[in-house]
């Protein structure tokens, strides 16, 4: 069985050292160019006064509310800019490390399931990749971003975040592409990494969970010197090792290092890095009998298959402001990731016996990264102006190779008396050999104004993407492609005094596609448009934020697979969703937090092929609910805290055909915690916490498009902690 994608291309390698100098160029450009263009918004208007900037990092400012609140008040991920979420004119969830701590997330799934306009796992249990749809579109490969930066996809390979690492995760829905470039039109995932803290931060922990998961954890960080905050550190480790369900391999073991340097009030330099390697499985569907039977039993073997993922990153955010009042940030990283993999899948059938064949794929990836930024405040009349304007780059290379053999009697599985346990050799690379290359470059500008209660939003982009590609095995050769664009989003709020603030936006996005067409060529990009009303509501200084949102997202081009054994794509033509969300985040100084989301999506193909049909995998209702409370001090059982969701997908089509349905879902989560520092103040900072998902063990079939894939089960883990 063979379930992913590839595109066969040759890249023109940037050098490390011309990407370094590029990084250079920009920043110097930036910052000289800084006190030209002050002098020059003064000159157009005398009354025009630039404010003082206060800086600050949106890590820094929330680390500490993320901590104690499901409630999120500030984000940067919908503009870049910190700003309160009730006077951001565009729906945006926050997923805070309380929220990320209550449910005992392992994984973004996890974390994020509980969010209004999400769908999590639509394939099933697949633990290789962070499978998310935001709003019906897929936001897998093209709308994961860590710390404001895509984390980027070509080929197969994508990289992955433990929740662990995190501070929060922030879902930013519809297109963000004025801001970002390339990405979905359902939204992006921006996951804000744990960075150093003005406080001390002193943690250990193990776990223990189903399928003899065992984990031990750490997070150290705060001022190095205790006289001085200049300077910070924070180091985040993780080591993993066990099976979850379905007998597929969960390992993982990371360090993540940070440090900062704040010279003075008005400068701050953090420098991070990230080793990582994993190990899970690289065939984890289930076995489909040729009359389409499917049979909870993995098509590969958990001996044989493997998938080993070992990915490094390295980078600085660094922030200064000048005395003029503008503010300049550069936001950079290099990563890298490389992929090994094998599996075995079904080739043919003999009665009740399933003839296999091996599969290897290879794949490795360089990524370079730029985000220079400029902000500036300053008033025209009574308008106070939020101006922001950046420029941003991109390389991405990648190679790509992929071998099978032919099938083999010792691979054989008889469904009838199934044993697992066989080994073999690894096929050689004999099918693909490929390289890739993306180079995406964008200049971009949004101004953000208010006037009295109202909040204003405008925004443009123009993007320019240089693909190529080139099959080492095909007599086609290679393909240079250029890819341009022109984004933009506009929004307006009205914010009462008393909290409520109606609000609408529109923006539109683009994503330069890199699947190869059945012909030869790359696929056309995709192009989205979103018109967004809503009403959003929190209540001076609480902890209650309420939000209601219509909208409508028209996506052109979206790909889909025809042959995954040549790794080819068409267009599908025009998919528009419509849909309703609900969401409140609500936390009550009694000790009790409520959750609740609902999302009604319809979505349909409006032109090409299956026009009038249902995009696959696609339920029109989705809705959860997640309640836990914390005993106080006052209260019997003081240091005790409880919590339960309830999450529900309805029915969807396996297919853009919608000739037969996946059937409805429903799950009952639970968790339990106790911090001993109730019992005695000598043992402050020790708690103990128990994790139940999918109480009922409900292990659904769910396919798309002809490949199926079994849901995760009852999943347990304990975990002790320690904080001083």
């Amino acid at each position: 069985m063979r379930r992913f994608s590839s595109k066969f291309s040759k890249g023109i390698t940037l050098h490390t050292n011309n990407n370094l100098v590029a990084a250079t160029a920009l920043a110097l450009i930036a910052a000289t160019a800084a006190p030209t263009w002050a002098q020059d918004l003064a000159d157009q208007s005398r009354s025009t006064e630039l404010q003082p900037i206060v800086l600050r990092s949106a890590a820094t400012t929330d680390s500490k509310t993320d901590r104690i609140s499901v409630t999120a008040k500030q984000s940067t991920g919908a503009t870049k800019i910190s700003t309160p979420l009730v006077e951001t004119p565009r729906s945006v969830s926050v997923v805070t490390e309380k929220e990320i701590e209550q449910r005992g997330a392992q994984d973004v799934i996890e974390a994020v399931r509980y969010s209004a306009g999400v769908t999590t796992g639509p394939n099933g249990f697949d633990p290789r990749f962070d499978q998310i749809y935001i709003r019906g579109y897929n936001a897998t490969t093209v709308g994961d971003y860590r710390d404001g930066l895509r984390q980027p996809y070509l080929n197969y390979g994508t990289f992955r975040t433990d929740p662990y690492q995190l501070q929060r995760v922030e879902v930013i829905k519809g297109p963000v592409s004025v801001l970002y470039g390339s990405g979905s039109p359902g939204g992006l995932i921006n996951k804000i990494s744990k960075l150093p803290t003005d406080e001390p931060i002193r943690e250990v922990g193990i776990l223990y969970g189903t399928e003899n998961r065992a984990q031990a954890m750490f997070d150290f960080g705060g001022p190095i010197s205790e006289e001085s905050d200049e300077f910070l550190y924070r180091i985040v480790g993780l080591a993993r090792h066990g099976d979850t369900n379905f007998d597929i391999a969960d390992d993982r073991y990371l360090l993540a290092p940070s440090f900062t340097w704040k010279p003075d009030d008005s400068t701050s330099l953090t420098l991070y890095g990230l080793a990582q390697a994993d190990e899970t499985d690289s065939n984890v569907g289930a076995i489909t009998t040729p009359s389409g039977e499917v049979i909870k039993l993995r098509a590969s073997d958990p001996d044989y298959d493997y998938q080993k993922v070992r990915q490094q990153q390295i980078g600085y955010q660094f922030e200064h402001e000048f005395d003029n009042g503008l503010t300049f940030r550069q936001n950079l990283r290099y990563s890298h990731l490389d992929l090994r993999a094998r599996y075995l899948g079904v080739s043919s059938w003999t009665g009740t016996v399933a003839h296999r064949s091996a599969s290897s794929i290879g794949d490795e990836m360089y990524v370079f990264q730029v985000d220079n930024q400029l902000e500036a405040q300053f008033n025209t009349g009574a308008l106070a102006h939020t101006m922001l304007v950046g420029l941003d780059y991109t390389n991405t290379n990648s190679s790509f190779r992929y071998g099978f053999g032919a099938s083999d009697p010792a691979f054989d599985f008889d469904i009838a008396n199934p044993t697992y346990g066989v080994s073999g050799p690894t096929p050689a690379y004999n099918a693909a050999l490929a390289d890739a290359d993306m180079r995406q470059v964008g200049i971009y500008a949004m101004d953000q104004v208010e006037l009295g209660n109202w909040r204003f939003n405008l925004g443009g982009r123009q993007t320019w993407v240089r693909q190529t590609r080139y099959s080492l095995l095909s007599s086609t050769g290679g393909e240079d492609v250029q890819k341009d664009a022109f984004s933009v989003q506009a929004g307006a709020l009205y914010l009462f005094d008393n909290g409520m603030a109606p609000f609408a936006s529109y923006s539109t996005s683009f994503d330069p596609v890199t699947n190869r067409s059945e012909s030869g060529g790359i696929l056309k990009p995709t192009e989205g448009e979103q018109f967004e009303l809503g009403l959003k509501y929190q209540p001076p200084g609480s902890d209650i934020f309420l939000s209601a949102v219509a909208y409508h997202i028209v996506e052109k081009n979206k790909p889909v697979l025809v042959d995954p054994a040549l790794f080819t794509y068409k267009s599908l033509g025009e998919v528009t969703g419509k849909g309703i969300e609900l969401e409140a985040r609500v936390g009550i100084t009694s000790g009790l937090d409520l959750i609740a989301a609902y999302t009604y999506n319809h979505s349909e193909i409006t032109a090409g092929g299956g026009k009038g049909n249902a995009p696959a995998v696609t339920p029109e209702h989705v809705a959860s609910l997640w309640a836990n409370y914390t005993f106080q001090e006052d209260e019997a059982l003081s240091g005790l805290s409880v919590g339960a969701g309830i999450r529900y997908l309805s029915e969807n089509y396996t297919s853009t055909a919608n000739t037969t349905k996946n059937g409805s879902r429903f799950y009952v989560d639970a968790g339990v915690s106790y911090d001993f520092g109730a019992i005695d103040k000598e043992y402050a900072g020790l708690t103990a916490a128990f994790n139940v998902r999918n109480i009922a063990d409900e292990r659904d079939v769910i396919c798309n498009e002809g490949y199926c894939y079994v849901g995760q089960g009852r999943n347990m883990t304990a975990n002790l902690k320690y904080r001083w």
